[in-house]
């Protein structure tokens, strides 16, 4: 399993995506820090247009949705957000500084996704793609089923 060295809490998260950011070379624009709020104040994937649907609504006017698809693509290729491919969503990472491959248990009931870090089993699928003369960019792991709280 892969430990984290910070995982961020609600009130810090988006002053450590905005670190990241700025890390990276990209700006934090007020826009961008929207899109974050919008992301981050849900506690379960979601899809573009709902992210574009709650900044609006913060906003008090329409906001793009091409503008927030591209702020998000551009969170998910800074660690600031991952996507749950399987449900076309996007969830805010709690640690944003810490680089890896991420492993979501997404749940079929309630569409919640469990994020799993497991260092063997990416670094494994890793090298399986990397034997073939493949290379990977970023795995994408997932497993569908029913978590818990739906059990």
């Amino acid at each position: 399993m892969h430990t984290h060295g910070q995982h961020h809490s609600r009130d810090d998260l988006a002053t450590a995506a905005q670190g990241r950011l700025l890390a990276a070379g990209e700006q934090w624009t007020p826009l961008r820090a929207q899109v974050f709020a919008a992301l981050a104040g849900f506690d379960r994937p979601v899809s573009a247009y709902d992210v574009t649907d709650a900044v609006s609504a913060a906003a008090g006017r329409r906001i793009a949705a091409n503008s927030v698809y591209r702020i998000l693509d551009l969170f998910v290729a800074n660690n600031v957000a991952a996507r749950v491919e399987s449900a076309n969503a996007f969830i805010a990472n709690v640690h944003p500084d810490c680089p890896h491959d991420c492993i979501f248990l997404v749940c079929d009931r309630c569409g919640g996704a469990t994020h799993v870090d497991d260092d063997r089993i990416t670094g494994d699928v890793r090298a399986a793609a990397a034997a073939t003369g493949f290379r990977p960019v970023r795995p994408v792991i997932e497993v569908r089923g029913i978590c818990a709280d739906c059990d």
